[in-house]
């Protein structure tokens, strides 16, 4: 029912800015808790940021207060706000809406490098 796809990725310096989106259909973002996470090649996907149904948003402690998740009602769109690009932010970045059930986006990819 829900299908996210992302985009906004790209390349970029180190220090640079991106703005990743995830357009949701099928479905509202609201009704779900929404997140990004990311995945560099050989390692683990790992849990970025959330922003719940209910409550507050939350980002694992590696963000340091550069990233934000934003969610624009009226395009049905999760943004996620990045700044202070570092290269260990490579990796590509994927959209999750959990709600009961599981749905993922395909991934954007994001390459910081000078």
């Amino acid at each position: 029912q829900v299908q996210l796809v992302e985009s906004g990725g790209g390349l970029v310096q180190p220090g640079g800015s991106l703005t990743l989106s995830c357009a949701v259909s099928g479905g509202h973002f609201s009704d779900y808790d929404m997140y990004w996470y990311r995945q560099a090649p050989g390692k683990q996907r790992e849990w970025v940021a959330t922003m719940p149904k209910s409550g507050t948003t939350a980002y694992n402690g590696f963000v340091a207060g550069r990233f934000a998740i934003i969610g624009e009602n009226i395009e049905n769109t999760v943004y996620l706000q990045m700044s202070a690009l570092k290269e260990e932010d490579t990796a590509v970045y994927y959209c999750r809406a959990d709600w009961g059930s599981v749905y993922w986006g395909q991934g954007t990819q994001v390459t910081v490098s000078s």
